[in-house]
């Protein structure tokens, strides 16, 4: 796995461990409604969903830190399903939830997945 593999797959999984702390701890503190357009209200009803949601964020960034320590072959091949699950997380956030997490979530993943496919 290429040293840019590695650093994107870092950049990504640091970034759905905060997407898990933003989902399971702070989703109804004032910056993080602020964030999604929320009212108290709207963020205590999806409170309990969304740190179901940032439960699996951290259920990603855990494999894609495996990849990261795991030995070759292995940690290409983990890289490989957890960057593409990242992407697919992605794609179906960005079409159906929000168009930004496309940019945010989606094509770091690709990118990412391109280096690991070709560098």
């Amino acid at each position: 796995m290429s040293l840019i593999a590695k650093i994107l797959i870092t950049l990504i999984a640091l970034e759905h461990i905060y997407f898990l702390v933003l989902e399971m701890f702070l989703w109804t503190a004032p910056r993080t409604r602020a964030a999604f357009g929320m009212s108290v209200e709207q963020a205590e009803q999806t409170k309990v969903l969304a740190g179901n949601q940032g439960l699996y964020n951290g259920f990603l960034a855990a494999g894609l830190t495996w990849s990261l320590i795991a030995s070759e072959p292995q940690a290409k091949q983990l890289a490989l399903f957890f960057v593409a699950c990242v992407l697919v997380a992605g794609l179906y956030g960005g079409a159906t939830a929000n168009k930004r997490i496309w940019l945010v979530q989606a094509l770091p993943a690709a990118i990412a997945l391109v280096a690991l496919m070709f560098l």
